[in-house]
């Protein structure tokens, strides 16, 4: 593997690790900055570039799971939350419960998604319509949510964000854009949501590495382990940066900077395409 071969995947591992979390959709940006620019399938191959972009997203959520270590062990039992009252905290049968509407979809749809919707124009139209959602959700959301913690999410919520989340199927629309906007939208505050979307992260994106890996295994080739170790490490740094500067920024400027930055780049694409 040649130096500049490396150095993309440091590239798409920064871009991984910077946007997974953010409301801007990071498979968009994956596939902008690689078909665009890098064209990393030109020396993987179309199925081993498309398998490097959902395995450094491992790089991201092992970033997740760094972060939110004690919330993650708590819903498996393995540690205790302060300051819960007893029957009160967030359970793993709520992220269970949130992950099913997406778990069905995705099962159902993930080889025509796979086969026909990652390209740069459904990215477009995922931005789109991703940013008018976020809109919505900041002008129609409570100004004054009741849910304020983790641990006051009621199955219903954790259900509706889950059926939200489904949205996300369609690359450029963003995981995080969907299940933030719909928490706030059903009653979370912003950092809540975000909080459960970061949560609910954990197994969906565990779960779709792996069985990428699995599916496409064969076209995985041992001379480009050093990329895939790259893009992860990359991935997991950056990551690891950008979700403590996100909660807290998601806090005081809520969605609709994300949304306008999404308008704005969906605009510059759509000039382009068409150019």
């Amino acid at each position: 593997m040649e130096l500049l071969e490396l150095l993309k995947a440091l590239i798409l591992g920064f871009v991984e690790g910077m946007t997974e979390f953010a409301p801007v959709s990071s498979t968009g940006h994956l596939i902008i900055v690689d078909d665009m620019w890098l064209k990393t399938s030109d020396f993987l191959g179309k199925y081993s570039a498309n398998t490097f972009k959902i395995v450094i997203q491992l790089g991201s959520i092992m970033a997740v799971v760094i972060v939110f270590w004690k919330r993650l062990f708590s819903l498996v039992g393995l540690y205790k939350m302060k300051d819960v009252a007893p029957g009160s905290q967030l359970k793993l049968t709520h992220v269970l419960v949130g992950l099913i509407p997406a778990g069905v979809f995705g099962l159902l749809f993930e080889d025509f998604i796979d086969e026909h919707l990652f390209s740069v124009e459904t990215v477009l139209v995922g931005l789109v319509i991703g940013a008018i959602l976020m809109l919505i959700a900041d002008k129609y959301g409570p100004k004054d949510p009741k849910t304020k913690t983790l641990d006051q999410i009621t199955y219903k919520q954790a259900f509706s964000v889950g059926l939200v989340q489904c949205l996300s199927l369609w690359p450029g629309f963003s995981r995080s854009g969907a299940t933030i906007s719909g928490g706030v939208l059903f009653g979370l505050s912003h950092r809540t949501a975000a909080d459960f979307t970061f949560i609910m992260a954990v197994p969906v994106m565990f779960g779709a590495s792996f069985v990428s890996l699995f599916k496409n295994w064969e076209h995985v080739n041992p001379d480009d382990l050093s990329f895939y170790i790259v893009g992860f490490i990359s991935a997991f740094v950056f990551a690891l940066i950008s979700i403590k500067f996100f909660l807290k920024l998601i806090e005081r400027v809520k969605l609709t900077p994300f949304a306008i930055y999404r308008l704005v780049l969906a605009a510059i694409l759509f000039v382009i395409i068409i150019m």
